[in-house]
């Protein structure tokens, strides 16, 4: 079995966060430590200065609310906010920490896609550990 799980969640409408959390539950055999995590992504610069003043923070709050209160469901859970580009920011997250294993929740794909989600592809394609990823 797995030792360490990263699941990352995306908060869109078309993702199954809740299949990915069984999945990873279920690989666990019920040891594996279970790590929930966000990517946010940033504000390009020319659209910033749109954005209210305390967008950023108050988003950040709610996420890492409703993720920590999503990892409190799963044992041996736990969650974590980072910032960056999705794809590359899982990866290294899950290179830097010895995750062995990642679940992850792709989209109903785009022409653009075809298969699977771009970050779903991107992880699958350069992960250097088991990846799971549930439609």
């Amino acid at each position: 079995m797995y030792k360490k799980i990263l699941v990352p969640v995306s908060f869109d409408n078309d993702r199954d966060a809740a299949g990915a959390l069984e999945v990873a539950d279920r690989l666990s055999g019920g040891e594996a430590e279970i790590v929930l995590i966000h990517v946010m992504e940033q504000i390009p610069g020319y659209a910033i200065s749109y954005v209210p003043q305390d967008y950023l923070t108050e988003s950040r709050a709610a996420i890492e609310t409703e993720l920590r209160e999503m990892a409190s469901g799963v044992k041996n859970g736990r969650s974590e906010v980072v910032d960056g580009h999705s794809g590359r920011t899982i990866l290294d997250y899950a290179e830097a920490n010895g995750v062995d294993c990642i679940v992850m929740a792709s989209h109903r794909p785009g022409m653009a896609d075809l298969l699977l989600g771009s970050t779903a592809a991107q992880v699958v394609r350069h992960a250097n550990c088991a990846v799971h990823v549930i439609r």
